[in-house]
């Protein structure tokens, strides 16, 4: 263990930092007491700075840090389209997507479903979220970010696992419980610029120490030289990892399904948007997250491409001591998700290190922070408010949002310890919450935009689409996963139009949303950004094809 004092009084420095920055903008102003809009909505006045950097805080987690660099150690670059992919995804969801959400007031996701359609699917789909964020998403991010601190700090046993994963819990309940959103998303702003600078030092520095002769640029010949395979983003069909990322369809495919789910229908990413000072603010702030999205795989998959080469050792790499004896199992296999963490233990100076694991706290705990105001957020006003009371006080809904969200993480702290060591943390999670999505992107993509569709047909469409998935899950099916999604939205898709034809008398839905072109117009801010984006996006995929 090389965690010296200096990196145990920086940690601790920022740990003190970040909650004391959480209380002190939540605070309540004088005579004014903390009611829903605030709590749950930061009172709508969030700057286009504040929600870019708190929608990349939200996102980047240790399902990125330790993940995705664990998928770049297994697969390479290719694993660098769900980033650069969301980035383009972003311009859409601002374009098309955010102003009928803003137009609609809404607070959360299911309460739009409500709205267009009826309160039997919002009270299904809002069990569901509620459901996902707990027993996925933040035992998945808790149980990452614990096995990175027992990997960083400790000896990689697993013996600091659980201790870890109470400590990621009470930096984010400590300030999110109290503050709300405004706690959230204006932390996040200091966390992304932690999380972005303590990415970008772990990335130089492991280039540098790739060979003997050291130096970022040489690092980075080096790795593109000895592994030329991790450098293609289109994979071919003969690539081992082809059924994780089956080519072309990354681009054309059910990439689409995974991103527009993700960026446009989740409530914990979306809900800062939804916080926005106006529509206005809330495209510039998507169009900034969206070069910042451009930038997350110099911080996550280029150090998971080192510690493969490093692990190879092909000619000209540094020799490590007992790197292999590092990410092989006990059993056999490798030990993807090592990657991130073991780079850091094994180069990241000791007085720098302390820094370094900050920026991965940073980035774990603005998740966590995140996903506890949004299952609070859909619980209290979805469930608690409608179902359980009517005439509940603004007071009783804020304290009922702090005991659902601690409540939820109690429950994550309990069942992360059993997730174990799943191979490729990403993918798995990627390939399990897609069992679900393209059904929730099909109803909502048709109840944006085709004013026929019918309540009926969105509850059919939700339930079939769940069966589709499992059957084109099927061995015999030998489809990849992402395919499988795609083919999964069409097909809901075509059932949504079919029941929606033959059940209704009317011409159009009652609920259907009207649109405009007026209604999509954007200024010339975000258009500006919006084609910046789509050419870096066309330069790195000719660059890396």
């Amino acid at each position: 263990m090389n965690f010296s004092t200096v990196d145990y009084f920086v940690f601790v420095l920022y740990i003190i930092l970040i909650i004391a920055l959480g209380l002190y903008v939540s605070r309540n102003k004088k005579g004014k007491k903390k009611d829903t809009q605030d709590y749950f909505l930061a009172s709508k006045s969030l700057p286009w700075w504040a929600i870019g950097s708190s929608l990349i805080a939200a996102n980047i987690s240790a399902e990125q840090f330790i993940g995705m660099s664990g998928s770049g150690f297994a697969i390479g670059l290719a694993i660098a389209s769900y980033e650069w992919m969301a980035a383009v995804t972003l311009l859409i969801v601002g374009k098309y997507f955010l102003p009928i959400f803003i137009e609609k007031k809404i607070y959360t996701i299911p309460e739009f479903i409500e709205k267009r359609f009826g309160t039997e699917l919002k009270t299904i789909l809002a069990v569901f979220w509620i459901a996902l964020f707990v027993f996925v998403n933040l035992t998945s991010v808790l149980f990452l970010g614990g096995k990175a601190i027992d990997t960083i700090i400790g000896t990689g046993d697993g013996s600091l696992i659980f201790y870890a994963i109470l400590v990621l819990a009470f930096i984010a309940a400590a300030y999110s419980l109290w503050g709300g959103l405004s706690a959230v998303a204006w932390t996040d702003v200091l966390q992304v610029v932690l999380l972005v600078l303590g990415g970008l030092i772990t990335s130089f520095i492991a280039l540098n120490a790739v060979t003997p002769e050291g130096g970022i640029i040489h690092g980075f010949e080096h790795i593109l030289k000895v592994a030329p395979e991790k450098f293609h983003m289109i994979l071919s069909r003969d690539n081992p990892q082809y059924f994780n990322l089956p080519g072309i369809a990354v681009l054309i495919g059910g990439m689409w399904v995974a991103n527009l789910y993700y960026w446009g229908f989740n409530q914990y990413i979306i809900q800062r948007t939804l916080a926005a000072k106006s529509l206005k603010e809330g495209q510039r702030g998507i169009a900034f997250a969206a070069y910042l999205k451009l930038l997350i795989p110099v911080l996550v998959v280029v150090p998971g491409i080192v510690a493969f080469v490093l692990f190879t050792q092909p000619a000209g790499t540094t020799i490590i001591q007992g790197v292999k004896e590092a990410f092989l199992k006990a059993g056999g296999g490798v030990n993807y998700d090592k990657a991130y963490p073991w780079l850091i233990a094994q180069f990241i100076p000791i007085g720098i290190k302390g820094l370094v694991l900050a920026a991965l706290v940073a980035a774990i705990v603005s998740s966590l922070a995140s996903m506890l105001n949004s299952t609070s957020t859909i619980f209290t006003m979805d469930i608690y408010k409608p179902y359980l009371n009517k005439n509940a006080s603004e007071k009783i809904l804020v304290r009922t949002g702090r005991i659902t969200a601690f409540t939820a993480l109690i429950i994550a702290i309990i069942v992360a310890p059993l997730l174990g060591n799943i191979p490729q943390m990403f993918q798995y999670i990627q390939e399990y919450t897609g069992l679900v999505s393209p059904g929730i992107l099909a109803i909502f993509l048709m109840g944006l935009f085709w004013k026929k569709t019918t309540n009926k047909a969105a509850i059919w469409g939700a339930t079939l689409s769940i069966i589709v998935a499992f059957l084109l899950k099927l061995p015999e099916v030998d489809l990849p996963w992402m395919d499988q999604m795609l083919y999964t939205m069409l097909i809901t898709i075509v059932i949504i139009v079919g029941i929606s034809l033959t059940t209704s008398d009317d011409v159009d839905d009652p609920k259907g949303i009207p649109l405009t072109a007026k209604m999509f117009k954007t200024d010339s801010v975000f258009n500006i950004a919006a084609y910046g984006v789509l050419l870096l996006t066309a330069l790195l995929y000719a660059i890396f094809w």
